[in-house]
């Protein structure tokens, strides 16, 4: 079986992403300006690269024109053990990428076990595993206490619980602060964190754990350096503009891969955020 996730940082065998959809209106969904979309998408291939060059088996969906968010894949379908839990968005442009990427997933041989429903609203940034038997929610703007209850209902069977913190209101609905906006779990014993803004209970949860808190100085906050993705214990990718972070991940023994995110980063998505993991194993 080649799908399944558990964890954030064991090996990432298999992973899809969307390249941008050129058509679409960027500012509409709060992407920065100027974009450059020709760059856009030349630094979204650059990045497809890294993953590929580090031994990842990227599957690349077409793009979703109309739809300027659908290249952060993470968002409207989460990957659990048995496969894919199609998510519902709370953000208007969003609306139907979660049954794109299902559909998408499916077709590629990967299963939809089950769907968020009626009221429930939810992002994938708002959910990590903090290990195989608990996944972590983020109650925010985007993920609701409805999207939790069904999450529940889902996972308990599967033998996970579902750990809720509450996400701080930061600059409000209208912009988007995911959970892992302010945590990245990139080994087993080391997570990069922005404590600012973080629930406390997550960082005495991280704490008891015995991982480390590498603390995301404020230089890099808005150029999304706590955004990591770990491709496999300690290797990870990042946006460029964050040398502080990306040099601390090295002085703790990480692997740091670094791609151009001028562009990519006006859409406040990282590199986490531009894959949708299926196989981690």
């Amino acid at each position: 079986m080649d799908y399944g996730v558990t964890s954030m940082t064991a090996p990432l065998r298999r992973v899809a992403v969307r390249p941008p959809a050129p058509a679409s209106d960027f500012a509409r969904a709060h992407w920065a300006q100027p974009l450059d979309v020709d760059l856009l998408i030349d630094q979204h291939a650059a990045f497809v690269g890294i993953l590929q060059r580090l031994g990842c088996d990227v599957l690349e969906l077409p793009p979703l024109e109309g739809l300027p968010d659908s290249c952060f894949t993470y968002d409207p379908a989460f990957t659990i053990g048995d496969g894919v839990v199609t998510l519902r968005s709370a953000k208007e442009v969003r609306v139907g990428e979660g049954q794109c990427l299902a559909a998408d997933l499916a077709a590629a041989g990967v299963p939809t076990v089950a769907s968020l429903t009626g009221a429930a609203t939810a992002d994938g940034g708002d959910m990590f595993w903090l290990d195989a038997s608990t996944l972590v929610v983020g109650r925010s703007y985007r993920t609701n206490v409805v999207a939790v209850a069904q999450l529940s209902e889902i996972l308990r069977p599967r033998g996970v619980r579902v750990e809720v913190y509450d996400v701080p209101h930061d600059q409000g609905p209208e912009w988007c602060l995911h959970l892992m906006s302010v945590v990245s779990p990139v080994r087993e014993d080391l997570a990069v964190v922005y404590e600012r803004l973080a629930p406390v209970a997550m960082l005495e949860e991280l704490r008891r754990r015995d991982i480390e808190l590498l603390s995301v100085p404020e230089e890099d906050w808005l150029s999304l350096g706590c955004n990591v993705l770990a491709v496999s214990p300690g290797v990870v990718v990042i946006a460029s503009g964050n040398d502080a972070t990306a040099e601390a991940l090295a002085s703790r023994g990480c692997e740091v891969h670094v791609y151009a995110a001028s562009e990519i980063s006006k859409g406040e998505g990282g590199p986490t955020c531009l894959t949708r993991p299926i196989w981690r194993s």
